[in-house]
């Protein structure tokens, strides 16, 4: 699926960094599978993120059931990128684990993710939850609009509340293909 742009890009004050996020497209609910993500990437080029049906309500969820989130892919941790986990499902760095819920789990030190409770920590060394991206819905389209705190790893001040700062870094979501 491709997913574009509907603005023409955030504003660019003179210092050049974008104080907007752009509203993109990155999936529909009609083709959301529960507990199978979709990546896209959100608000910059190179950040991966997350878009899944939980089949359950979850905070901040949107949607019929207010069961679909999307959350970024990079652990806050020391910024490697986690795999989702289904209930029941295991991480290849650890076939003995069993995901209690619908979770975040990174390999590289273990962080993990609740993503029924806004993706808070429930075990590893991550420091605070990884960032939602907000979402809105329009008939059958989902689009990101925003980020919510704290700020992607590698922006800014670490735990920062200035979601502005996931602006900065990179090159600005105008279209992409969603996977």
């Amino acid at each position: 699926m491709i997913a574009e742009s509907i603005v023409n890009g955030p504003g660019l004050p003179a210092s050049g960094v974008p104080t907007t996020f752009p509203k993109v497209l990155v999936g529909s609910v009609s083709q959301l599978q529960v507990n199978k993500p979709i990546s896209f990437n959100y608000p910059l080029d190179d950040e991966p993120n997350l878009l899944i049906d939980l089949g359950q309500a979850a905070e901040g969820g949107i949607g019929p059931n207010s069961s679909i989130i999307a959350f970024s892919n990079i652990c806050q941790h020391l910024g490697c990128t986690y795999d989702f986990l289904a209930p029941g499902e295991a991480p290849v760095c650890s076939p003995g684990y069993s995901a209690a819920g619908p979770m975040g789990y990174c390999c590289c030190h273990g962080s993990q993710y609740d993503f029924l409770k806004g993706a808070e920590v429930i075990g590893g060394p991550a420091p605070r939850p990884v960032p939602s991206v907000k979402l809105e819905i329009d008939g059958d389209s989902i689009y990101a609009i925003g980020m919510n705190p704290p700020t992607i790893y590698g922006h800014g001040t670490a735990g920062s509340t200035d979601v502005t700062e996931d602006l900065s870094g990179g090159n600005v979501v105008t279209s992409e293909s969603s996977t």
